[in-house]
Parts: structure tokens; C-alpha cells; sequence
């Protein structure tokens, strides 16, 4: 048991490193809506089984994600309210 929660820690650990290094971009939002709602139900299967690495893994998912659907919504009500130029030729 011992073993595999190690492994465990560190498959976690690698995968926020992962997060953290992708942080600057902005997935589109038809890939994170998907994306929350399925961290969400495995943060709750994960509660369910009891399971912490899973818990701790997939709530951060689900966090992520919520926090890149308000940034994609954010980028996209900026860009659309920006003011038209005229084109130059």
C-alpha cells in the first residue's frame, strides 16, 4: 500500500508541474466546459471511494478549469467589446 501511495504522490506532483507550466494559456471554452463537469463527477467518485490522491488531483482539475472558464469568458467579452478599426489600404 505504502509503494503505490507514493507513486500516487508523485503522478500528482508531475501533473500540477504540468498545470503550472501551461498556465499563461487559455484553453478554448468547448474544451473546458467538458473538462469541468468531468473533474467535478471524479472529485465526487473520488470522495466517494475515499481515494486522497484522487480527491487532491481532481478538485485541482475542477479548480483549474473553473478558473480558465472565467478567464476564456473574460477574453472573449474583451474582444468583442474592442472598437472596430477601419481597414487601410
Amino acid at each position: 500500500m505504502f509503494p503505490a501511495y507514493i507513486v500516487g504522490v508523485m503522478g500528482l506532483v508531475f501533473i500540477v508541474v504540468g498545470w503550472a507550466m501551461s498556465i499563461g494559456d487559455v484553453p478554448p471554452l468547448k474544451l473546458t466546459l467538458p473538462y469541468l463537469v468531468g473533474s467535478a463527477l471524479l472529485t465526487v467518485y473520488s470522495v466517494l471511494d475515499w481515494n486522497i490522491i484522487f480527491i487532491i488531483l481532481n478538485g485541482l482539475a475542477t479548480a483549474l478549469s473553473g478558473v480558465n472558464m472565467v478567464r476564456g469568458i473574460t477574453k472573449s467579452r474583451t474582444r468583442d467589446s474592442e472598437p472596430k478599426r477601419p481597414c487601410s489600404t
